[in-house]
């Protein structure tokens, strides 16, 4: 059977538990339970789980008896310490009808799933995660594969280098980056490297943690007793105590958090909030946080990539302090402007940052600063017109010329449809309120009335832009309560 194929077949099955109440993501985490089950079944010797919690017990139980003692399977392995913890902690039954259960088990005990290749098994939980992504509200947090190729072919992560994620969702940088070093000729010494002390995440959501626990190990990461160093925890609450090479995120996007980092000591202990010393502002945007906290992530020379909203761009106060401030601690060198339609969630505009901490200097690290516009006159969706790798190659080559003072423009006077332009930082900082968010290219969508794109294109686009705008006077609105 091929990947698709699994796939189709296993998550069709979400729509009969969806009359019982269950959601995409609650039957991906039963999926996550009873997966692993299989899998330990099927290789008993690298997995010491605890007697009478395994997959043969629950294919022999019928009815009422199915539903109670999967219930204590599950509470047994929360209580058996190492990954067997961090996976099944907090794990609850949601299927209450056992007939409905006992059809799972048996279509999930059709596949041998340890005799596929990892990578292929990686493949189809990756997969089902996507699709998790497509049918539910947290599309927006899905950073789509394509730009994640695309990141970390830039970034270039070298064996040895720690790789974090202070929002790693599912931990999508982090697959992207092992099959990136992946296809390197690597040492036994460095896969050990790889697989034990490479990757470092935080995540809030305990259930989601423990999905992107579940996508490492069946990609290889840890083993049983050495898990993947994943914290279920609010990362901006915890000032950095090791520095990492690499920060790879897309921090979560939407409204301003009432639990805000601050840099007041004072107003630390008075309204509960957290002191974040090491921050250069006191902020209750999310993303301008979390870009403050990127940059104490990172050692000297250490690199960053991260998407951001374009709100981090141009938003005034807080944000206009934090651009200066990272414009001169660290060499901010490119920014792809991403296209509007690759969420899942409609009207995100979005950016990538690129930029490394530089050491501590009086000088302005951030010299000039390259954009590629891959979003003015281009149009994708998730579903009928995707965005894929082969459309970021271009940007990609143009990023990695071999030394970036060798950069050559697209853009010029002759060719005013380049899409890779550079500003000094001269240019940057005269703009208003240090406004990154600069675009040069004429939106061809309105002018050629005779060659309209088809009706469902223009209407998405119309709904992203009212998207767009809703979030941003949602943002301004919450600005103002705050003033």
């Amino acid at each position: 059977m091929t990947t698709n194929t699994l796939i189709a077949k296993i998550w069709s099955f979400c729509d009969t538990l969806r009359d019982d109440g269950l959601n995409y993501g609650d039957y991906l985490e039963q999926l996550t339970y009873l997966l692993f089950l299989k899998m330990a079944n099927e290789n008993p010797k690298d997995y010491h789980l605890p007697k009478d919690c395994n997959w043969r017990v629950l294919l022999k139980l019928e009815k009422g008896d199915l539903i109670s003692q999967y219930e204590i399977i599950l509470k047994s392995l929360a209580e058996s310490g190492g990954m067997l913890t961090k996976i099944f902690t907090g794990s609850q039954n949601k299927i209450h009808d056992s007939s409905k259960l006992k059809k799972l088990i048996k279509l999930i005990d059709e596949e041998n799933w340890t005799s596929k290749e990892t990578d292929i098994k990686g493949d189809i939980y990756e997969s089902l995660l996507q699709k998790n992504a497509e049918n539910s509200g947290a599309g927006q947090y899905f950073t789509p594969r394509a730009v994640i190729t695309a990141i970390v072919n830039c970034i270039k992560p070298k064996p040895g280098e720690t790789i974090s994620d202070p929002a790693c969702g599912t931990g999508g940088f982090f697959l992207g980056s092992l099959e990136y070093l992946s296809k390197k000729e690597l040492s036994k010494a460095q896969k050990d490297s790889i697989r034990f002390d490479t990757f470092h995440g935080w995540e809030i959501e305990s259930s989601t943690a423990r999905l992107c626990l579940m996508n490492l190990f069946l990609h290889g990461i840890g083993d049983l007793k050495d898990t993947p160093d994943i914290e279920v925890t609010d990362s901006l609450k915890i000032q950095p105590k090791i520095q990492m090479d690499i920060v790879l995120a897309n921090p979560p996007f939407g409204k301003s958090s009432s639990d805000i980092p601050t840099i007041d000591k004072k107003q630390a202990e008075k309204d509960g909030h957290f002191l974040r010393n090491d921050f250069w502002v006191t902020t209750s945007n999310k993303q301008l946080a979390f870009l403050q906290h990127i940059f104490s992530m990172l050692k000297e020379n250490g690199r960053a990539a991260v998407v951001l909203p374009d709100n981090v761009l141009f938003e005034g106060g807080a944000g206009e302090v934090i651009r200066k401030r990272l414009l001169e601690k660290a060499n901010l060198h490119t920014i792809l402007r991403l296209p509007t339609g690759i969420f899942y969630a409609q009207g995100v505009k979005a950016n990538v940052l690129f930029f490394i901490k530089q050491k501590k200097t009086t000088q302005t690290a951030t010299k000039e600063i390259w954009y590629y516009d891959y979003r003015t006159n281009i149009t994708h969706t998730p579903k009928k017109r995707p965005l894929r790798p082969e459309n970021l190659q271009e940007f990609c080559e143009c990023y990695l010329a071999k030394n970036r003072e060798d950069r050559k423009e697209m853009w010029s006077k002759k060719n005013p449809n380049g899409r890779w332009r550079k500003y000094s930082y001269k240019e940057i900082i005269s703009r208003d309120k240090i406004n990154l968010d600069i675009t040069w290219l004429k939106d061809d969508s309105f002018v050629d009335l005779k060659n309209l794109p088809e009706p469902n294109i223009l209407l998405n686009d119309i709904i992203e832009n009212i998207e767009s705008s809703l979030n941003g006077l949602r943002a301004m609105k919450d600005r103002l309560g705050e003033d």
